[in-house]
């Protein structure tokens, strides 16, 4: 899998969220909590602590990106990144469709958790 993230949403990304520190790594997720069922899922970019031990890396123009093997099948294997005008919002797509118009970014981190 190859994910390119567009310059304003590479740094978009970096300022907001690894501005203070760089741990963590980055996850394209397949969420499908509160979706219903498992092919009713949105795509995500979760940041993590750490990948899970199953992960997958993907080739990235700029960020280290982890996603889960067992989700490759919902995406195909070069994906783009943008940043959605003023909003905080990114789009996902590819160059058949697009995956998510309006894809969240959430921080997921320890250190997010106990900022709350």
């Amino acid at each position: 899998m190859n994910i390119h993230f567009t310059d304003e949403a590479a740094a978009h990304i970096r300022d907001t969220y690894f501005a203070k520190s760089a741990a963590g790594a980055i996850k394209l997720a397949y969420d499908t909590e509160g979706c219903g069922c498992a092919v009713n899922g949105v795509a995500a970019l979760w940041l993590v602590d750490s990948p899970e031990e199953d992960d997958m890396l993907a080739r990235s123009n700029v960020f280290t990106i982890f996603y889960d093997p067992r989700h490759e099948v919902y995406f195909e294997e070069r994906l783009l990144v943008d940043k959605r005008g003023d909003a905080r919002d990114f789009i996902l797509k590819s160059s058949a469709q697009t995956y998510n118009p309006s894809m969240k970014v959430i921080d997921r981190r320890t250190s997010a958790a106990n900022r709350s």
